[in-house]
C-alpha cells in the first residue's frame, strides 16, 4: 500500500451545489485520501470544517453508506431527530436509504477535523430534507435537480 503524503495533497474547497445552497459549505476543506491512491469502491476524505462551516446540506443517500470519525474539535451532528455533539474519538454512521437527513456543523471557534468514509455507488439518489434539491447519479452522470426533477440551471 503506497504511503500517502497528506501534506502534498491538494486541498479541495469546491462544491457542486447550485447557488444559493453552495454557501453552507464555505469553510469546508478536504484532502481526498481515497483518490490519492486510486480507490474506486469507497472514498475517504480528511476533512476540516472552519468555524461556521457545514459538511453538507442535511441529506441522506439512497444507495450509499457513510461514516464519520472525529479527530479534532467539536462538531454538531444534526439529524432528523435532533442534535448531538461529536468530540475526538466519536464516530457516527448513516445507513443507505435510512431517510435520516444528517450533516455536521462547526458551531465553535476552532477547526473540526474528521475522516469521512462513503461508498462510491455508480447509481444513487440523494435527498435533501427541507430544501428543494435532489442529486441523481446514473448512466448520464451526476446532476442536481429540483424535487420535481427539473434541473438547476
Amino acid at each position: 500500500m503506497p504511503k500517502i503524503d497528506i501534506a502534498q495533497l491538494p486541498t479541495d474547497r469546491r462544491t457542486n451545489y447550485p447557488a444559493p445552497f453552495d454557501r453552507v459549505v464555505v469553510g469546508r476543506e478536504r484532502k481526498r485520501l481515497g483518490n490519492a491512491v486510486g480507490l474506486d469502491q469507497f472514498g475517504i476524505n480528511l476533512t476540516t470544517l472552519k468555524p461556521g462551516a457545514a459538511s453538507a446540506l442535511r441529506h441522506w443517500h439512497e444507495q450509499e453508506d457513510e461514516l464519520v470519525y472525529i479527530l479534532e474539535g467539536e462538531a454538531m451532528l444534526i439529524e432528523d431527530g435532533g442534535e448531538t455533539v461529536l468530540r475526538p474519538g466519536d464516530a457516527a454512521g448513516f445507513k443507505a436509504a435510512s431517510g435520516n437527513g444528517h450533516q455536521l456543523v462547526n458551531k465553535t471557534k476552532r477547526d473540526v477535523v474528521y475522516l469521512e468514509v462513503g461508498a462510491r455507488s455508480k447509481y444513487d439518489r440523494v435527498e435533501y430534507p427541507g430544501v428543494d434539491l435532489r442529486v441523481v447519479r446514473d448512466d448520464k452522470g451526476m446532476r442536481y435537480t429540483h424535487k420535481n426533477g427539473e434541473p438547476y440551471s
